[in-house]
């Protein structure tokens, strides 16, 4: 079964005014939004993940604190959500959307065989997502037009490594309709 991934479109990352926001990461929002209601016009899951930090977390040792449980800045922009649709929000504290223990039997339970996966940022979230996609041995695509990334040179790495362990691009919905 095909299912789209939406992977941390949260406010923190895609407004300019959120916590580590990435210049330019809100064109991504109508191309996200687009991609999540085709995705629930035609039945197909959407799995989207949100980072959902405690105010002590870890990772703020790396960066300012962002995504913590319950503010503005961890909820998704609203043009994300969709109603009355199967979409699953899967809860993480850590870049990698397998360091939630429950995604392995989530994607089995749906039988979950092709991926289509788009969000912020490419080299680090989003790369997580593919990379982990890939291991788990299902077909693997990377939308383009609603994937934003902070560094062009840390995104071609990431391409060329996604590429190289059997994961394709398209440019945006209308290549997947």
């Amino acid at each position: 079964m095909k299912a789209f991934f939406d992977i941390d479109t949260q406010i923190d990352f895609v407004y300019p005014a959120g916590a580590l926001y990435g210049p330019g990461a809100e064109r991504v929002i109508p191309k996200v939004a687009a991609l999540n209601g085709f995705a629930g016009k035609h039945g197909i899951p959407v799995i989207s993940s949100m980072c959902a930090h405690p105010e002590d977390a870890a990772e703020f040792r790396v960066w300012p604190p962002h995504w913590v449980i319950g503010t503005v800045g961890q909820k998704k922009p609203a043009a994300t959500l969709i109603a009355g649709c199967q979409q699953i929000i899967v809860e993480k504290n850590d870049l990698d959307l397998f360091s939630n223990p429950a995604v392995p039997g989530l994607l089995d339970s749906l039988n979950i065989d092709d991926c289509y996966v788009y969000g912020v940022f490419l080299e680090y979230c989003v790369k997580c997502a593919i990379m982990g996609l890939l291991r788990t041995g299902r077909k693997v695509t990377l939308v383009m037009d609603a994937t934003a990334h902070l560094s062009a040179e840390a995104a071609r790495h990431v391409l060329d490594a996604f590429a190289a362990a059997g994961g394709r691009t398209v440019a945006g919905l209308s290549d997947i309709e």
